[in-house]
């Protein structure tokens, strides 16, 4: 990887060959991040959530597990959903959360994205705490081989998030 970066803004709205959505083991929307990007990509993407949950993951995506669908009405070519561990269901063991970037960045891999964008996954009403988050996700961006991607860059909404962000990419 030539670049990691963080930016404040919308995830929706970049133009990286794939955005990865923070979904729920059922890939069938919900709120947050996950809302957003159903929103964003028309009910296009819901269809292929659905097909995902009829061949590949009939009992849903496990946490750290990721799978990418097109991207229908975003700007990206691809999104990558990967289910982070939640905290207030007892899912703490930070290798549950790395895995979500990691995997995410394999199935990056295999599409042939060059670039990626990243939320910040289980940050929000999963509980993990940001700043674990951002050091964990920092991490294993860092130690992945990500061979051909160029580019990978954690959108933030908000401006805790990004300054916490900024300091694990600083560390």
């Amino acid at each position: 990887m030539s670049t990691i970066e963080s930016v404040r803004g919308d995830i929706t709205t970049q133009t990286t060959d794939a955005i990865v959505n923070a979904a729920n083991s059922g890939l069938l929307g919900g709120g947050g991040v996950d809302g957003a990007i159903h929103a964003a990509a028309g009910p296009r993407l819901l269809e292929a959530c659905r097909v995902v949950r009829r061949t590949t993951w009939p009992d849903g995506l496990p946490v750290g597990e990721a799978v990418a669908t097109e991207a229908f009405g975003l700007p990206c070519r691809w999104v990558i959903h990967t289910v982070g561990p939640n905290r207030h269901r007892g899912q703490t063991d930070p290798a549950l959360l790395a895995s979500c970037f990691t995997r995410s960045l394999d199935v990056a891999v295999e599409l042939g994205a060059r670039s990626i964008a990243f939320p910040a996954i289980s940050a929000g009403v999963y509980g993990w705490e940001p700043v674990d988050v951002a050091r964990i996700a920092v991490q294993a961006v860092r130690s992945h081989p990500a061979s051909g991607i160029d580019l990978v860059r954690f959108v933030l909404f908000g401006d805790n998030l990004y300054r916490v962000f900024e300091s694990a990419l600083e560390g």
